[in-house]
């Protein structure tokens, strides 16, 4: 089977998580596999539908269009996915990418985002259990 490029787009409340104090209700994933079995896109545990030799390529945007946030690093069992980050090319824009190393069947694999938001120090993430996450691709 032909392996697949997911892209997951981190939809980022800026105001809202820095004023709470927390990304778990300022934070949304979508993915480009609904098709392939990904589900709960539009919410902080999104379930992104993979097998071994996909990618995953994460992007992430500010609700707010003159916020700062930045992805600093992706926590995953490195068992099923390798992530590495980079810049787009002529740019100062990181992406982070994924390369799934074993093919999750129906195992859900949970993963967490470290976001530098504003000018505040530091980096916020997820609080547990609701993670985003992998797992095997239906088709």
């Amino acid at each position: 089977m032909k392996s697949e490029t997911v892209r997951v787009v981190v939809v980022t409340d800026v105001v809202m998580a820095l004023a709470a104090g927390t990304l778990d209700d300022a934070l949304w994933l979508v993915d480009s596999n609904k098709r392939g079995g990904s589900s709960g896109g539009g919410t902080r545990h999104l379930q992104s539908a993979v097998r071994k030799g996909d990618e995953l390529l994460w992007t992430v945007m500010a609700l707010e269009c003159e916020a700062f946030v930045s992805i600093e690093a992706i926590e995953i069992d490195p068992a099923y996915c390798e992530v590495t980050s980079g810049f787009y090319e002529g740019t100062d824009i990181r992406f982070w990418r994924g390369r799934i190393r074993k093919d999750p069947g129906s195992t859900v694999v949970p993963y967490n985002l470290a976001l530098k938001l504003g000018s505040r120090r530091g980096v916020m993430t997820l609080s547990a259990p609701e993670l985003p996450s992998i797992t095997g691709r239906s088709r």
